[in-house]
């Protein structure tokens, strides 16, 4: 769409100079036929350094824009880019007549298996029935999907994977933006998920797709049963996530972290290298590696259990 065309869909006031836009991207990512947003303090400190076209910005901040990059006054940013990544969405079906598939010789696929547009499937891999592989998805050698496993579009699996029966790999992710009104509007996800060499995802687990880059999974890690990975997550190498566990989005995991059952993140934070949180751990905010904690608010696993012992034996002295 043209600029012109986007402020009139908006109803965004722009006298400016036209200009094609080709897609929506984030402040860092964006090329200058690219549109993207800002929707508050959090992120100005990129604008500076956006290589965007067009930018979404309240009045406010507009004086901190470049100069290649041509503005879009808006109240609510974060809304406006709702409204537009629906237009700007990736087609989830493909419309083509012959599909193109790559599929080695030695790929045993089961009855009952959706097989997209543009896939590559590598040697020895095993699709058991039931499943859904969507378009431009790649599975590497010797990877075994389960039954019922969905692997939505642009999907990157690395070798020797193993996907159990009934988890979710790319999915939308939980993003709206809302008006004065309290409705809530859905943000449309154009990235996709990476999962590495050696990785293994649990029985009903789901991981998000990136709004626009992608949600990685590094190899060697390993994900049990009914675990949430948010949008945008990058969870390091050789990890163990244990079930029922919940990573919110753009969480930064390093390697050989040890998440345990019910343990879970808020977004936007990072657990450096060989951290550990017990079970039912509510991490809310970074975390420095190679140390043990638990309980909620977060703190060393063992003040934690200092502080109940000590509110255990207050009850008994009553």
């Amino acid at each position: 769409m043209k600029l012109s065309e986007i402020a009139d869909f908006l109803s965004l006031d722009y006298k400016g100079e036209d200009l094609e836009i080709k897609a929506l991207n984030s402040l860092l990512r964006a090329n200058f036929m690219e549109l993207t947003y800002c929707d508050g303090e959090k992120n100005i400190k990129d604008i500076a350094n956006t290589g965007a076209g067009a930018i979404l910005i309240a009045k406010e901040y507009e004086h901190l824009v470049p100069k290649h990059t041509k503005v879009l006054i808006s109240s609510n940013a974060h809304l406006h880019f709702a409204f537009l990544s629906k237009i700007f969405a990736n087609s989830l079906i493909s419309d083509v007549k012959e599909k193109k598939q790559q599929i080695a010789k030695s790929a045993k696929i089961m009855p009952n298996v959706y097989l997209g547009n543009n896939i590559l499937i590598g040697e020895n891999v095993i699709i058991m029935a039931g499943a859904y592989i969507g378009d431009n998805v790649e599975i590497g050698d010797d990877t075994i999907i389960h039954p019922n496993v969905v692997i939505y579009n642009d999907t990157k699996i690395g070798k020797k994977c193993h996907l159990l029966a009934n988890c979710v790999i790319g999915s939308d992710g939980f993003g709206y933006a809302h008006n004065k009104n309290g409705e809530h509007y859905k943000i449309y996800h154009n990235g996709n998920v990476i999962l590495e060499d050696f990785v293994e995802i649990g029985a009903c687990t789901t991981i998000d797709r990136a709004v626009f880059d992608s949600t990685v999974i590094k190899k060697g890690t390993k994900i049990d049963n009914l675990v949430q990975v948010g949008h945008n997550c990058h969870i390091g190498e050789n990890c163990i996530i244990v079930a029922q566990s919940g990573i919110s989005g753009s969480s930064e995991l390093g390697r050989n972290v040890i998440m345990g059952g019910q343990s879970a993140t808020s977004g936007h934070l990072k657990i450096g290298n060989f951290a550990t949180i017990a079970a039912r751990g509510g991490v809310s905010k970074n975390l420095d590696g190679g140390k043990v904690y638990g309980g909620f608010p977060i703190m060393l696993q063992k003040d934690w259990l200092k502080l109940q012992a000590k509110i255990a034996l207050k009850f008994k002295e009553k």
